[in-house]
């Protein structure tokens, strides 16, 4: 689900960078940036017992 999200909601479906480098820096920073999202509704949610 991680990746379906961030093709829908972080802009992955396509790119207007050119380059194997900025590409991969592009997509570094999304997820980083889905995994902070994560931590912060954990934090504020509590952990989901599974």
């Amino acid at each position: 689900r991680v990746f379906a999200d961030a093709k829908e909601k972080h802009g992955m479906r396509w790119t207007t960078l050119r380059g194997l480098k900025k590409l991969s820096m592009q997509a570094m920073l999304t997820f980083a940036a889905i995994n902070l999202k994560k931590m912060a509704n954990w934090r504020w949610r509590g952990p989901k017992m599974a």
